[in-house]
This record gives structure tokens, C-alpha cells and sequence, in this order.
């Protein structure tokens, strides 16, 4: 029997019902993109997402039940809004001023929650040189090693995992390292929702993770800022805070319900064969991966929807062969260029990108490598996102500290934390990811 979708159900018979709108939102169902009158408020029946008790609560208990987690709540604010309020669970937790260890590859978003929630942060850096500023490789055994090496406990251990070059570490390994300590792990898994979803699962909460967010959007049929947050049936009982109290905290009054609508039709989607065709996709992303291997591409074990594609002329130049040839990619930096699948991309098309690789020649990568910088702190997060701020050239920006994290987007990973101060060798990175002005303390 398919899984309901009380949402969408609600929403598409009020868009039907003929009612006079004398409510919220301007448009009246009417307007320019033609899915307005889907687009309503929490009118009678519609509840209210962070105080559900209806048609969301319904729809909400679904998405538990596919991800068998203790509580799963909906974001219509991306993963963003999960972090934060991941974060704010976490730190609630301390006794004390908080303290978060965290693996250096952070999507800005985290430096935004440690500042909103003044918690401090020890950094995780990459265990082996990766040349990348999305990669961050650690192990258990560094995670020991570092957790055990702190002056204060922290209140959560926060790694991304998939990266944006879809590498991951091994998070059973981490998180059993951590749950010897009794300090919560935390994992954004923004890029991996689909995860569950394998045989057998890949999800963090399937790991170990006590808490996590995923982006629908990224990899599920949803609209763009659909995300879940997390917490295993473990962890919830330690809680001090109901999560969707929480990520009130941070949300808008006027969530979506074009993309809480997403959200619910996805659970059906969810039941209706996915697996079998998320297996088929992946075979296919291997089938592609293989090929260009045996073209001389060198392209690393990632997630398995997602393609890194490393060559000697630099991912910038590649994406824009792959433009050319109307290929868009998801992402592309000084060396790498990143494509993400689902099993909504067609045969054809990913024989396509087979074919238009062909095309080419690969060249050899250069030997360089750069670690990912670990700059030296002179005030917290939240002092340099709180302080006066002067912008900057960046050539100008040596030596004075970082307030708002300069950082393109895709990826969203900052070279610079606020707080700490800006490098020569910072410098360069701005550089190359085209950051030509940084948000600097004025002081």
C-alpha cells in the first residue's frame, strides 16, 4: 500500500476548492510560474510546522519511519537550519562554555551557529595532504589521539561526511572512538539522504552518528531547501531541548509548503521501488566512473553518486569543455571537477558525458599538494562576526583578521574562519577560488 502524503493531499484540495483567498500570500494562487496555487499558509488544516499536530506531524512521522530515527524534523531552510540547530542541541548539553571539535572542512554554516551560540572550536585537520580545500581525511585513531589530547571535554564531535569531493571517513570507527568518551557526533550529510536507501545502509545514523542533517534537495526528488534533521533513537532521551523547538530558533514563521509539499511526496517516492533504482543508478555512475579511468582520468572512490574528476588543465577548464558541450557541472576548483546523479539522470545522458570526456585529452596531474590552512586565532567566531568590519582587497587583507568567512559557493568551505588571521598563503587561496575582497574586523 503506497505511504500517504497528507500534505500534498491537503494542499491539492484547497488549490482545487474554488475558496477566496483572504489570506496570505500576495499572489492569491495567481501569478506569473503557475504552481502559486499550491502555495498557501497555515490557514485552518494546514497546521503549523513547529508546532505540528496535523497533516505535518503525520507527514513528519513518515520520514521517521523511512530513516528509522529516534525523531526526524523537516527543514524548508536547507541543511543550513538543521546545523544550527544541531549545534544549539549540542551546546545545550555543556555544562560551561561549550567547546565543539570539528573536522576543518566546514560548510560556513557551522562558524555561523558557533558564533550565534558563542561556542568554541577546536579544529580536526587533514591527516594526510589532499591539495583540496574540500577534503579533510581523518581516522578513529586521530580522533582518539586528538579528543584525548583536549584541556576540555567537548560537548559534540561535527565532521561532514559526504564531503563535496564525496569522500567520507570511517564513521563507525569515529564514532564508537567518541561514544568511549561520551561525546556526541554530529555529521553533516548534506550531500547524502539517499544513503539509507543502499544495501546495506550507508547512513550516518546507521554508523553511529547521534545527530545529523541531510539535504533532500541534493540527491531526492525535492525542492531546493527540503532537509531532514536527525537523532537516533540513542541519543533523543538525552536531549534537554524538543528539536523542533530548536529549529524554530532559526526559521522562518512562513515555511514553505510548496517545499514541506516536496518534502511529503518524496516519502511516498521513497517506498515505491527506490531502492532498486537508486541501485541501478549507481551502477551506472560506476559503469561511467570505470570509463574514464581507461580514458587516463583520475577519478577517486567517492559516494557513490557522485563523480570527482581530477586532470592535470584543472577542473575549471573542464567545466567549461563540459558547458560547451551543454554539460553543467555541480561543482569545479583549482584541480577537481564534481558531478552529482540520481537516479532521475537518464542513460543517455550519462552516456553523453561519457562521450564528451572521450572528446578530450586527460593530463597528468602535477605533484603539488597544499594542506588545508589552520591560521592562528586571535578572537572567537562570534566576536569577529559581532565586531565592526572594513572590506578589503585581498591583497590588502594579510596580517588583519577575518570577520565574515570569504568563501564561493559551491563549495561554502571557508579558507578562513572568523577569527583567525588572514595569511599570505590565504592570500593565494582567495585567489584561486576568484575572492577578490574579504570582510575583515575593523579594529
Amino acid at each position: 500500500m503506497p505511504m500517504d502524503t497528507p500534505i500534498w493531499n491537503f494542499v491539492k484540495a484547497y488549490a482545487e476548492s474554488g475558496n477566496i483567498r483572504a489570506h496570505m500570500p500576495g499572489h492569491k494562487g495567481r501569478g506569473f510560474l503557475g504552481f502559486e496555487k499550491y502555495d498557501i499558509t497555515e490557514i485552518k488544516g494546514a497546521d503549523a510546522l513547529y508546532e505540528a499536530g496535523g497533516i505535518i506531524e503525520k507527514s513528519r512521522l513518515n520520514a521517521q519511519s523511512l530513516f528509522g530515527s529516534g525523531r526526524t524534523d523537516y527543514s524548508t531552510e536547507g541543511s543550513s537550519q538543521c546545523i544550527r540547530a544541531m549545534v544549539a542541541l549540542a551546546c545545550g548539553l555543556s555544562r560551561g562554555r561549550p567547546l565543539i571539535l570539528a573536522a576543518r572542512k566546514v560548510h560556513k554554516a557551522f562558524v555561523y551557529a558557533c558564533a550565534l551560540m558563542d561556542a568554541d572550536i577546536e579544529w580536526l585537520m587533514p591527516e594526510r595532504e589532499t591539495g583540496s580545500l574540500c577534503a579533510c581525511p581523518i581516522t578513529p585513531e586521530g580522533v582518539a589521539k586528538r579528543l584525548d589530547g583536549l584541556e576540555r571535554k567537548p560537548c559534540a564531535l561535527y565532521i561532514t561526511a559526504p564531503d563535496y569531493l564525496g569522500g567520507s571517513p570511517d564513521i563507525r570507527g569515529i564514532a564508537r572512538e567518541c561514544h568511549k568518551r561520551d561525546v556526541p557526533l554530529l555529521v553533516d550529510n548534506a550531500h547524502g539522504a539517499y544513503l539509507k536507501f543502499l544495501s546495506p545502509s550507508r547512513h550516518p545514523l546507521d554508523l553511529g552518528a547521534d545527530m545529523c542533517c541531510d539535504s533532500a534537495h541534493k540527491t531526492l526528488p525535492v525542492l531546493t531547501g527540503g532537509a531532514y534533521l536527525h537523532v537516533s533513537k540513542d541519543f533523543l532521551p538525552r536531549l534537554n531541548k524538543e528539536p523542533r523547538r530548536v529549529m524554530a530558533m532559526f526559521g522562518s514563521t512562513s515555511p514553505s509548503y510548496l517545499i514541506l509539499s516536496s518534502l511529503d511526496l518524496c516519502n511516498r517516492y521513497l517506498t515505491e521501488g527506490y531502492p532498486e533504482r537508486l541501485a541501478e543508478a549507481c551502477r551506472r555512475v560506476s559503469v561511467l566512473r570505470g570509463g574514464l579511468r581507461e580514458m587516463g582520468y583520475s577519478v577517486p572512490e567517492t559516494d557513490p553518486l557522485k563523480l570527482t574528476v581530477l586532470d592535470g588543465v584543472g577542473g575549471e577548464v573542464l567545466a567549461a569543455r563540459l558547458r560547451q558541450n551543454n554539460i553543467e557541472v555541480e561543482m569545479a576548483d583549482r584541480w577537481a571537477v564534481v558531478m552529482m546523479f540520481t537516479p532521475e539522470t537518464g542513460e543517455e545522458e550519462m552516456e553523453r558525458i561519457g562521450e564528451v570526456f572521450a572528446s578530450f585529452a586527460s593530463t597528468p596531474l602535477p605533484e603539488e599538494k597544499r594542506n588545508v590552512l589552520c591560521p592562528k586565532v586571535a578572537m572567537s567566531p562570534r566576536q569577529a562576526l559581532m565586531s565592526p568590519t572594513k572590506r578589503v582587497k585581498a591583497d590588502d587583507s594579510v596580517g588583519r583578521v577575518c570577520a565574515d568567512p570569504s568563501v564561493s559557493c559551491p563549495p561554502a568551505v571557508p579558507i578562513v574562519v572568523s577569527g583567525e588571521v588572514i595569511t599570505p598563503e590565504a592570500v593565494e587561496m582567495f585567489k584561486e577560488y576568484g575572492i577578490k575582497e574579504i570582510e575583515t574586523v575593523d579594529i
